[in-house]
C-alpha cells in the first residue's frame, strides 16, 4: 500500500509538471527515451548482479514458464469475455486485458516490494511479453502479421540488456565496482522518471469523456481484477513459489501498456477507447493492487 501511494505521489508530481508545461510535448518524448535506452536497461543490468545458484536459475525457468502460460490464458479468457463487442473496441479490450505496464509501473512497483531480485524477476517475465506484445498485440490492430514490423520492435534495448544481464548471472561476472554503482545509480532514475512520463500522459486526458459507457468500467472490472485472481489460482494450481506468485500477479494487475494508444494510432484503430483504457487502468489501479494483494494474502494464509 505504502509504495503504490508513493507511486501515486509521485505520479501527481508528474501531473502538475504537466500542467504547469514544465514537461512539454518534446520534453515527455526525451523522457522516455532516456527510460527505455537508458535508466531502464541499467536497471535491468544491474538486477541481474548476483552469484550464479542453481535456486535462482530454476526460478528465472520457472517465472519464464508462468509468464508464457498467463500470456496464453488471458489471450483465450480475453477473446471470450469480449466476443459480443465490435472488433475495433474488442480488439483494444484484448490488447487492454492481456498486456500490462511491466515497464513504467511494473517495474517500480516490483522494485519497491522485493528490490533487486524482484526486477531480476520481472526482466525474465518480459521475454515472454515482449514477444506476445510485439507479434499478437500488432496483430489484433492491423490484422495481419506484419513479420518485419515484429522483427524490428523485438530487437529492443531493455530485451538486449536482460539478455546481456543473464549472461553476467549465468557466468557470475563480476562487474568493477564503479561500473556497478553507476548502473545502480542511473537505475535508480526509472521509478521517478517513469511515473513522471504517466503522470503526464494522465494530465493530457479530457476527463469528461473518460468515464462514459459501461464498456470501460467492464474491461476495467476483467483487467484489475479477474485477470490477476485467474492468475493467482492458476500459478496456485502449478504449485508456484509465494514469491514468483506474489510477482506474477502484481504483473498482471498493474494497469493497461501505455503502448496501447501509440499502438492504436499507428495502426487506424479506436484511439479514444485505447485511451480511456490507459488512463482508467492507471488511476483505479492504485486502490485495486492493494485490494488484490489483500485477498491473496488472505488465500496464502
Amino acid at each position: 500500500m505504502n509504495q503504490v501511494i508513493i507511486l501515486a505521489l509521485m505520479m501527481m508530481v508528474g501531473v502538475i509538471l504537466r500542467k504547469t508545461k514544465t514537461i512539454t510535448d518534446e520534453v515527455n518524448k526525451s523522457f522516455s527515451n532516456i527510460l527505455i535506452n537508458l535508466t531502464m536497461p541499467c536497471m535491468i543490468i544491474y538486477s541481474f548482479n548476483f552469484k550464479f545458484s542453481m535456486d535462482m536459475l530454476k526460478g528465472a525457468s520457472m517465472i519464464l514458464f508462468y509468464s508464457i502460460v498467463i500470456h496464453i490464458i488471458l489471450i483465450i479468457i480475453s477473446k471470450l469475455l469480449y466476443s459480443k463487442f465490435e472488433n475495433s473496441k474488442k480488439n483494444v479490450f484484448i490488447f487492454a486485458t492481456v498486456f500490462s505496464n511491466c515497464g513504467f509501473v511494473g517495474y517500480p512497483v516490483i522494485q519497491g516490494i522485493f528490490g533487486n531480485i524482484g526486477v531480476f524477476y520481472t526482466s525474465i517475465y518480459t521475454i515472454p511479453f515482449n514477444i506476445f506484445m510485439w507479434s499478437y498485440g500488432v496483430i489484433l490492430f492491423t490484422g495481419k502479421s506484419d513479420l518485419k514490423s515484429i522483427k524490428k520492435n523485438l530487437i529492443n534495448i531493455p530485451l538486449i540488456c536482460t539478455l546481456l544481464g543473464i549472461i553476467i548471472f549465468l557466468f557470475s561476472i563480476k562487474l568493477p565496482s564503479p561500473l556497478l554503482k553507476t548502473l545502480g545509480s542511473i537505475g535508480n532514475m526509472t521509478t521517478p522518471l517513469s511515473m513522471f512520463i504517466v503522470g503526464s500522459m494522465l494530465a493530457d486526458v479530457k476527463l469528461k469523456d473518460v468515464f462514459k459507457g459501461l464498456d470501460i468500467y467492464y474491461v476495467n472490472f476483467v483487467k484489475l481484477i479477474v485477470a490477476p485472481l485467474i492468475t493467482y489460482f492458476v500459478l496456485n494450481l502449478l504449485g508456484a513459489s509465494k514469491t514468483l506468485l506474489y510477482i506474477c500477479v502484481i504483473l498482471v494487475a498493474m494497469p493497461t501498456a501505455s503502448l496501447i494508444a501509440v499502438l492504436a494510432e499507428k495502426y487506424n484503430g479506436d484511439k479514444v477507447t485505447a485511451s480511456k483504457c490507459a488512463f482508467l487502468t492507471t488511476i483505479l489501479s492504485i486502490m485495486t493492487i492493494p485490494i488484490i494483494m489483500s485477498v491473496i494474502d488472505f488465500f496464502i494464509k
